[in-house]
């Protein structure tokens, strides 16, 4: 994908442009740096426990989708989410595409 005249590839770690134009939509969405790691985190909040699951069911399916996975953990109607991709070592396009989808989903609840 090209973008701002930058080839970005899916896997590969954000350079410091790429960084600065790709997360800060996400940052201002209320996605936050992971301290002390490469990584985006964010907790949503549902009703209740049967919204949480579905919008958990969409994520997961576009996941695997894209074959990138998020560090998760649900109680009740709290789901927090990190996104990181391991074989770079930090963040990188595909973090951006599904943390951006994860923001989409939760505005169709």
């Amino acid at each position: 994908m090209l973008r701002d005249g930058q080839l970005l590839l899916p896997g590969q770690k954000l350079t410091e442009q790429q960084r600065a134009s790709e997360l800060a939509p996400l940052l201002a969405a209320g996605w936050v740096m992971v301290e002390g790691r490469d990584a985006i985190v964010k907790t949503f909040t549902f009703q209740d426990f049967i919204q949480a699951w579905g919008w958990m069911s969409r994520v997961a399916l576009q996941s695997e989708k894209n074959d990138h996975h998020p560090e998760w953990n649900n109680v009740y109607n709290r789901v927090e989410v990190t996104w990181s991709t391991h074989d770079c070592g930090g963040l990188s396009l595909k973090d951006v595409k599904l943390a951006t989808f994860c923001d989409q989903a939760y505005a169709k609840n």
